[in-house]
């Protein structure tokens, strides 16, 4: 029996980013036991990713993203080898769908389309500004309609594409609680710390939360930390920061007792899958979120932690966690056993495989 090929068509270097690994990564290895043959094609090499967020550079990103078209380019000629193709987010960062449209249309392969934002809306920041006008936002509804299936990171995303295919499934951002984020936070800690994770591009939410945080400085004593690929000076609230790193980026999050999540009640922030929230409950830290989006399914308010409608409610929630070590400990042993029914590799490795299928 002949072997089942896939082609992943990615934006980003394996085990880099987020989404790439949290998506499917963590899958491949079971697609392999199940006798598929994988191969991953990147369009930014390693080189390029690093450079991509760097300020000024542009030659080489230039060349970067020279190398990656022309990648994709010299992978048309051995398309048909694949029986399958998942494309993740966008072949290209820039421009037309002409790959996906070649792939479904020409080729006519199963292309399966996995995305994990609310990427049809624009979403500028300073960091893409330069390129926001070659961004092609509205390639999204074009892909989901001639995929074979699409693959949605929440609910919120689901609906969209499904305007546009009915095959269109919601898959949650997964955790491995079994390898990765085996561990679990040690019930008792000397010092107790609030601690926010992510990237330069969610970093200015964390202005949505420093008010809160500078009050309860003044009341109680605490820590905050912030992960992240680059500094957020923030002004009003003393904080440490560590770089980011995969290869420490568990033994970092363990450090938090309390994870937060603050989102601004926007289209853009309706599209983010809480993965945040699900790193910290996956570690058995309880999560405290804005009530936004996927949000509200992932941490059950009350139980794996709080969600937030206002500076209030985040003031009154953090200081009830800072002050009851006992119900810390007893929502981040709930957070953990909701993340293991509902967003863990295991839960969902069956609805993963059943997009091949």
């Amino acid at each position: 029996m002949a072997e089942t090929r896939v082609l992943f068509v990615v934006p980003y270097p394996q085990g880099q980013a987020a989404s790439q690994r949290f998506r499917f990564e963590q899958y491949l290895p079971k697609l392999q036991q199940e006798g598929f043959l994988v191969e991953v094609a990147s369009f930014w090499s390693s080189t390029s990713w690093r450079l991509l967020y760097q300020k000024g550079k542009t030659f080489p990103k230039l060349l970067g993203l020279m190398q990656g078209f022309l990648n994709r380019l010299l992978l048309l000629p051995h398309l048909h080898k694949y029986e399958f193709v998942f494309i993740h987010r966008e072949a290209t960062p820039i421009g037309p769908p002409w790959f996906e449209w070649l792939v479904a249309k020409v080729w006519r392969k199963k292309m399966i389309y996995d995305f994990d934002d609310a990427i049809w809306l624009p979403n500028t920041s300073a960091g893409n500004k330069a390129v926001a006008r070659l961004k092609w936002h509205h390639k999204t509804a074009d892909i989901c309609r001639w995929s074979y299936k699409v693959s949605c990171g929440n609910r919120y995303l689901q609906q969209y594409a499904l305007q546009f295919n009915t095959a269109a499934v919601l898959l949650p951002t997964t955790i491995d609680i079994r390898e990765e984020h085996g561990r679990e936070k040690q019930k008792l800690s000397q010092t107790i710390r609030i601690g926010w994770t992510g990237s330069h591009s969610t970093l200015p939410y964390l202005t949505l939360v420093e008010p809160v945080l500078h009050r309860l400085a003044q009341q109680h004593e605490f820590d905050f930390m912030v992960i992240a690929d680059q500094d957020p000076y923030l002004q009003k609230v003393s904080y440490r920061y560590v770089p980011w790193k995969k290869e420490t980026e568990v033994n970092d999050l363990l450090q938090f007792s309390i994870g937060i999540m603050p989102l601004p009640d926007t289209e853009w922030a309706k599209g983010k899958c809480a993965f945040k929230a699900l790193q910290y409950m996956a570690l058995g830290i309880p999560a405290v979120v804005s009530k936004i989006g996927a949000n509200t399914e992932a941490v059950v308010d009350g139980y794996t932690g709080f969600c937030c409608d206002n500076e209030q409610e985040w003031y009154l929630r953090l200081e009830q966690l800072l002050v009851n070590a006992p119900l810390r400990v007893e929502m981040g042993a709930a957070g953990r056993a909701h993340v293991a029914e509902h967003y863990s590799v295991k839960a969902n490795l069956k609805k993963f495989m059943g997009l091949f299928t």
